[in-house]
């Protein structure tokens, strides 16, 4: 074995093996996500990449980083082309990669110098994998939050929500389940590297690791009652670019929900643009939800349009007959070149004609995220808003009880060419049934619409690209999971253990690059 300075390995991949390697880990990891789902791929995919990086300086494990990003980013998000094009894909993926191999290459530095910091074989079995999954963290943290807000798709712990990980997200939460996925690769890589153990032993330890981690029980969720809901799909069309006569969305989610009178619910549940009229200044719209409401003889919650002060917002509406919109919640995260144009100026020279497809900028929502429907308090999610970790934990420390997510996914698929994006969409709905001990109802205009339960079950589904509902009884509850108890905490602590970590690796290989050059 090599034992310079520099702590290299002996196993080192040729870089004519290395480069092709990277690429395949990143089409392995999305493997792992919906719509196909193979969980076991993305701890597999990551060591694979973590792999490459052995005995490699940060620079490689950049380039490295950079070809395994984008393999990944290029495929996972290869829905962005349908309607929009190529270049609002070609831009996001470009961006997530270099965030991607930004965190590669340091934890390329970590892999090669955390050794020589942590020598013994528990500093090395222990440590290293530590730091290098806090690294990862970190670096699926500030992708999910900047720029403009952030993307928060493709972290780790989202591969995971149909396996026999996914107890664990209530108990460590997204960010926390994104770790143990990567400390289980980080763990497996450092193990081939072991040489003071004997195989026997280093194979033990790793079947000790996931047998651990599968042995731990989810948090239990004990139900607070119950309330019965229609939840409904009106198969609209209700695309950003969408050709369609006014009011005609409206009317296909009245035309499902009427069938549904006689039924004794709670509150009826439609999805983000479930009107296409603004009810708020359209007197018809508002006669036609009164009309639902008074038929159904329950609340509506309704998504549509706003315009408020000169100002738009995507808003979701309480609205109850002759009283009309009791309690409005405007979202939060509008999606940026989607929804609004941040920084117009500076980007329209790029892509004119792009940018200017987007007339109109949404306005970003202040209002608390929890209706109170007839007693019943409800958390509030419009599309990606159900991506961002702060907001589904201030729907729990207002005491929601349910989550209700609607959605509009007729940008990202259709019955005659049908996407990843919902079924991805839907992993992040089931991951926050899980982590924060709720249901969760999401309810798009077209996919993918389930009631997820707050084991991750699935309750009840509509078929996508058909009209239809769900009337459903299920649990509300008010257990504050440990996930939802210590919100963005574990995310600090992981990630500050990686950056830690990194800082003392970099001291180390400071320190001995000046003691070569004296």
């Amino acid at each position: 074995m090599d034992t310079g300075v520099e702590g290299r390995s002996a196993l080192r991949i040729p870089i004519y093996l290395a480069l092709p390697l990277a690429a395949a880990s990143g089409i392995l990891l999305d493997g792992a996500f919906p719509d196909r789902g193979w969980w076991p791929l993305a701890p597999l995919a990551v060591a694979l990449l973590f792999l490459t990086l052995l005995g490699r300086g940060p620079w490689m494990g950049w380039l490295l980083g950079l070809i395994g990003g984008l393999s990944f980013w290029l495929t996972h998000i290869y829905w962005l082309t349908l309607y929009l094009g190529s270049l609002p894909w070609l831009a996001l993926a470009v961006l997530q990669s270099i965030f991607f191999s930004i965190g590669v290459a340091l934890i390329a530095v970590v892999l090669r110098w955390g050794p020589r910091v942590w020598p013994t074989p528990l500093g090395r079995l222990g440590m290293v994998p530590v730091v290098v999954a806090g690294l990862w963290t970190a670096r699926e943290a500030i992708a999910a939050v900047w720029p403009y807000g952030g993307f928060a798709w493709g972290r780790l712990a989202l591969s995971q929500t149909e396996g026999p990980f996914a107890g664990l997200l209530s108990l460590v939460g997204a960010s926390g389940l994104s770790f143990l996925m990567a400390l289980l690769a980080a763990l497996a890589v450092q193990l081939i590297r072991e040489r003071s153990l004997e195989i026997g032993w280093r194979a033990g330890i790793a079947v000790a690791a996931v047998a651990l981690l599968l042995a731990i029980p989810a948090w239990p969720t004990l139900p607070s009652g119950s309330t019965r809901l229609a939840a409904v799909q009106g198969n609209a069309n209700a695309g950003l670019f969408a050709q369609y006569v006014p009011g005609e969305i409206l009317a296909n989610h009245v035309s499902v929900t009427l069938p549904l009178v006689g039924e004794d619910v709670d509150m009826v549940v439609w999805p983000e643009n479930g009107s296409d009229i603004d009810p708020l200044r359209s007197t018809q719209a508002a006669k036609t939800l009164d009309y639902v409401s008074e038929q159904m003889q329950a609340p509506l919650v309704v998504g549509t349009i706003t315009m408020r002060d000169d100002e738009y917002f995507n808003s979701s509406l309480l609205w109850k007959a002759g009283e009309g919109a009791v309690q409005i919640y405007d979202k939060v995260h509008p999606v940026p070149f989607a929804e609004y144009m941040p920084d117009r100026a500076f980007w329209r020279p790029f892509a004119p004609e792009l940018i200017d497809l987007i007339s109109r900028d949404y306005s970003i929502g202040t209002q608390p995220n929890v209706f109170d429907i007839n007693g019943i308090r409800a958390g509030i999610a419009i599309c990606f808003d159900i991506a961002d970790d702060q907001l589904i934990k201030e729907m729990i420390d207002g005491g929601a009880g349910i989550i209700l997510a609607q959605t509009n996914n007729a940008d990202f698929g259709s019955a005659e060419h049908y996407t990843d994006e919902s079924a991805q969409q839907l992993a992040i709905a089931r991951m926050r049934a899980i982590e924060a001990g709720r249901t969760v109802v999401n309810i798009s205009t077209v996919s993918s619409s389930a009631i997820i339960l707050p084991d991750g079950s699935t309750q009840a589904a509509i078929p996508n690209f058909t009209a239809g509902s769900m009337v459903e009884t299920v649990p509300l509850s008010d257990t504050v999971t440990p996930a939802m108890a210590a919100g963005r905490g574990i995310e600090w602590l992981v990630s500050g253990l990686g950056l830690a970590g990194l800082a003392l690796c970099l001291i180390l290989a400071g320190r001995t690059r000046r003691a070569q050059r004296g």
